[in-house]
């Protein structure tokens, strides 16, 4: 599996070795971590991670990506798919970037990266969605196009679709 690469961004997939490593709070040999990196949703992610493989395989390539900068390799968040798409094509996708990287564009530039790759995949829909007052996250999503498709009492709901692709 190979990185997705934006002009300022690689986004680097997740194996297990990362994902523990993230659990338990220290970084890899070389790897270099923003202050505040990884945060509890990181932890939920790689531990959805390590689950999944554990049941199912490598969820590879609908698993979740270090969102590093290219211009000092610092991992300053992460980012992606909840899952495998389903039986519709529908997957869901989370991200979250370190406080000192909100605020640059960051994380719209990863998921524009992110839903590219999801839609070459031949994924049909993605979902997000976002706490009522972070309304960071919902510009993120607007930003790319993702459409608000609902709300309840605690988050809004997001979505993008696309008309399946032409088998070649």
């Amino acid at each position: 599996m190979t990185d997705l690469e934006t002009p300022r961004l690689l986004l680097r997939p997740m194996n297990a070795s990362d994902a523990l490593r993230v659990i338990s709070g220290t970084p890899g040999d070389g790897a270099r971590w923003a202050p505040g990196y990884p945060s509890p949703g990181e932890n939920s992610a790689a531990q959805r991670f390590l689950e999944t493989c554990a049941t199912t395989g490598d969820p590879s390539p609908f698993c979740s990506y270090e969102i590093r900068r290219r211009t000092d390799g610092l991992v300053i968040g992460g980012m992606g798919f909840h899952g495998a798409p389903d039986e519709d094509g529908d997957v869901t996708i989370g991200y979250g970037l370190v406080p000192s990287a909100q605020g640059m564009g960051y994380a719209s530039e990863a998921l524009r990266a992110l839903l590219l790759f999801a839609r070459e995949q031949g994924v049909r829909r993605v979902h997000g969605d976002t706490d009522l007052d972070n309304i960071a996250s919902q510009r993120v999503m607007e930003a790319v196009g993702m459409r608000l498709e609902k709300q309840d009492e605690r988050l809004k709901y997001y979505r993008t679709d696309w008309d399946p692709q032409p088998e070649l």
